[in-house]
C-alpha cells in the first residue's frame, strides 16, 4: 500500500489531495479567510447563559456566537477560570500548572448559569467550523494535540488510544508516559505512539509543553475575542494525523510551503525527509497525478464504480442517503445473490471513500442490495467495518436492518466538500450537462462489456456528439488508441451532428444497435 500527499498552492488557498494507490481517498482545502480551523484556541467572552438549553452563547469574533453546551465546559472548569484570571492580569508568571491548586469538579448534571456568567472570559477551542448558517462549535476542555500524544491541561489522568489492540504495549506506554508527565496535565496517547520509545515519546511532550506556555503568554492583557494558539496549517496537521512508514511521496508545487512541509517531516520522521518533492512541470500538479480526473468523476449525485455498478447520492436537510445499483452488471456464472454479494461489497469500499473524500458528516442511510442470506450480510457488516476503521472521523455503523438498509453515523467538523462536476452545455442553452471526462467513463464501462460479449468480429462503431468524438480520437495515445491496445479490436468512432451532446450508440458494422 502506497501513500502520497499532492499539494496544490493557488494565490488565496492551499489543495491537499491523499492518495492511497493512486486511488483519491481525501481532499481538503485550506483558505487565508478561514479564521476558525478546528483545533484552535481562543480567548472569548461569554455573552449569555440560556438555561433552557444548559448552553451559553459566546462571542469567538465570529458573525455568529459561538454554542458552549454544559457537558462541553470540562470537569475542571473553576480551575481553568482561576489560572485564567490570574495569568490575564500578571499575577501568574508559571505556567506548569506544578504548584497551582486545583478546585472541586463542576457537577457533571449541574446548570450552566450556576458556573459562568455573562461578560466572563474563557478560554475555548473551536471542535467544530462554523457549518451553514450555524457558527462554530467549541468545547472549554482543552487538548493539545502532538504526534504521539495529546496533552490535557488541568487533569491527571493517562489515556490510551483503543485502537491499540495489545494489552501489554498499552501498559507499556501508560508506565513511560506517567514516568514523565508533568503534573496537572493529563495525556492521550494515540494509535501511531505503538512501538515508539520513551525518548521520542518526551520528545512530543516538551514540544506540547513548549506550546503551551507560548500560548500562556499570549493571555496577558490579550483582548477578547482573539485566538491564542493557532492549530498546525491543514499540511502539517495532515501528516501529523495520517503520516505513517507506508508513505511513499509528498508533492508540493509551491516552493515556501514545500521547504514548511519538509522541516516538519524531518522534524516527526527524519529518515522519510527525501519523500518531500518539489514539484516543477508545466502540466498542472493535480492533472499530472490523475486527481482533477478522478474529481470529476467521484463528485456528483453519481458515483461509478468497476464493471457498470454505481452509486446515487443524495442530500437532504435531516440525512444522506445512498443507494447502491449494479447497473447492467451480469455474470453468468454466478447467481443473483452471489452477484448481489459482489455488488454489494465493491459498494462498501467506495462507501467508505466517498464519506472520506466528501467528508460527509450526521446520518447516512445506505440501501444496498437486497441479500437472503445472513451470513452474507454479516459478511457486509463486517467489511464495511474493516474499510471504514481508517476514518480519522468518529463514526458508528449499525448492521443492516431486515429491509436490507445500513445506518451510519459520522462525525461532522467541517463543510461537507462540495464540488461541482458539471459543465456549461456548449450548445448555449444555459443547461449544465455532465463533464466529457465522465462521459467516457461510462463509455469504458459500456465497451468492456460489449468486448466481452461481442464474440463474433461484426465490427464496432460508435455514434456520438462531434465534439466528444474529437476529444476521444485527438492526440498520441488517443483514447481510441488505448481501446485498441487493450482490446485488441479497433473502434470506429463516428461523429453525429443530430446527436445530444451526451448521447452516444454502439453499433455493428451492418448498422444495428448493440445493447
Amino acid at each position: 500500500m502506497n501513500r502520497e500527499l499532492i499539494v496544490r498552492s493557488n494565490s488565496n488557498a492551499v489543495d491537499f489531495a491523499l492518495l492511497k494507490d493512486g486511488k483519491l481517498i481525501e481532499l481538503h482545502k485550506d483558505e487565508d479567510t478561514n479564521n476558525f480551523n478546528v483545533g484552535d484556541i481562543m480567548i472569548a467572552k461569554v455573552r449569555k447563559p440560556v438555561t433552557g438549553l444548559n448552553a451559553a452563547f459566546v462571542n469567538v469574533g465570529y458573525e455568529k456566537d459561538a454554542f458552549l453546551h454544559y457537558h462541553d465546559l470540562g470537569p475542571q472548569l473553576a480551575t481553568m477560570l482561576k489560572f485564567i484570571k490570574q495569568v490575564s492580569t500578571g499575577k501568574l508568571r508559571n505556567y506548569s500548572l506544578k504548584n497551582f491548586p486545583f478546585e472541586k469538579d463542576i457537577d457533571k448534571h449541574g446548570t450552566i448559569n450556576n458556573v459562568i456568567k455573562a461578560n466572563q472570559s474563557l478560554l475555548v477551542q473551536i471542535v467544530k467550523e462554523p457549518i451553514s448558517t450555524k457558527g462554530p462549535r467549541i468545547s472549554s476542555e482543552l487538548s493539545l494535540a502532538g504526534r504521539y500524544l495529546v496533552m490535557v491541561p488541568f487533569s491527571d489522568r493517562v489515556s490510551v488510544s483503543q485502537k491499540i489492540g495489545s494489552k501489554e504495549e498499552k501498559d507499556r506506554l501508560k508506565r513511560l508516559v506517567k514516568s514523565i508527565k508533568p503534573k496537572g496535565f493529563g495525556v492521550i496517547i494515540r494509535t501511531v505512539a505503538e512501538g515508539k520509545k520513551v525518548a521520542e515519546l518526551d520528545k512530543d511532550l516538551q514540544n506540547l509543553l513548549n506550546k503551551w506556555t507560548a500560548m500562556c503568554k499570549k493571555l496577558y492583557k490579550a483582548p477578547t475575542p482573539s485566538k491564542v494558539l493557532v492549530e498546525l496549517n491543514r499540511a502539517s496537521s495532515i501528516l501529523r494525523d495520517v503520516f505513517n512508514d507506508s508513505f511513499t511521496g509528498i508533492h508540493v508545487d509551491d516552493e515556501t510551503l514545500y521547504n514548511q512541509i519538509k522541516d516538519y517531516v524531518a522534524e516527526i520522521a527524519p529518515a522519510k525527509e527525501s519523500i518531500v518533492k518539489l514539484y516543477n512541470s508545466s502540466v498542472p500538479i493535480f492533472e499530472k497525478f490523475g486527481i482533477e480526473r478522478q474529481i470529476k468523476t467521484s463528485f456528483g449525485r453519481t458515483a461509478s464504480m468497476s464493471k457498470g455498478a454505481y452509486l446515487i447520492i443524495d442530500h437532504t436537510e435531516a440525512l444522506h442517503v445512498i443507494d447502491v445499483n449494479s447497473g447492467n452488471r451480469s455474470n453468468k456464472a454466478k447467481n443473483q445473490e452471489d452477484t448481489a454479494l459482489e455488488v454489494n461489497l465493491l459498494a462498501a469500499s467506495e462507501i467508505a471513500r466517498q464519506l472520506r473524500l466528501r467528508d460527509m458528516g450526521g446520518i447516512i442511510v445506505v440501501d444496498f442490495i437486497d441479500m437472503i442470506k445472513a451470513d452474507h450480510r454479516r459478511k457486509l457488516f463486517d467489511h464495511l467495518r474493516d474499510e471504514m476503521k481508517e476514518d480519522r472521523a468518529k463514526h458508528k455503523i449499525l448492521p443492516p436492518s431486515k429491509f436490507g438498509l445500513i445506518q451510519i453515523t459520522r462525525q461532522r467538523v467541517r463543510p461537507e466538500v462540495n464540488i461541482k462536476t458539471t459543465e456549461e452545455n456548449p450548445s448555449g442553452n444555459g443547461q449544465e450537462v455532465e463533464a466529457p471526462i465522465g462521459l467516457v467513463d461510462k463509455i469504458n464501462v459500456d465497451l468492456e462489456r460489449i468486448m466481452k460479449s461481442n464474440k463474433k468480429d461484426n465490427g464496432i462503431v460508435l455514434n456520438i456528439h462531434p465534439f466528444i468524438a474529437a476529444y476521444i480520437t485527438k492526440g498520441f495515445p488517443s483514447i481510441r488508441s488505448k481501446w485498441f491496445m487493450e482490446h485488441k479490436k479497433w473502434v470506429k468512432v463516428q461523429p453525429r451532428d443530430a446527436y445530444k451532446y451526451l448521447e452516444y450508440r454502439f453499433k455493428d458494422k451492418d448498422g444495428k444497435i448493440i445493447s
